[in-house]
């Protein structure tokens, strides 16, 4: 359905609802069941709180050479070595 077929004061659930209405109970249960359906099949993400981060909690798990910020040589930029 194209925006221009619905009237645009109307949300989608209220569109929705209007369609809803219309049809036979026995319709109005297969949608329902669909919904819930596609409910379970794929469930609202649940917001994870933030844990707040330990300053030096990995001290020392990691390095940098000493020479890191040294310019490349010449061959890595030409492909050679």
């Amino acid at each position: 359905m194209t925006p221009s077929t619905t009237d645009t004061t109307n949300s989608l659930s209220e569109t929705i609802l209007e369609k809803l209405q219309d049809l036979p109970e026995t319709q109005q249960q297969q949608i329902l069941d669909y919904i819930e359906f596609l409910s379970q099949k794929y469930p609202k993400p649940q917001p994870r709180s933030p844990k707040p981060r330990v300053a030096g909690l990995h001290r020392g798990k990691g390095w940098i050479s000493d020479d890191f910020n040294d310019p490349l040589p010449p061959e890595y930029w030409s492909g050679q070595g």
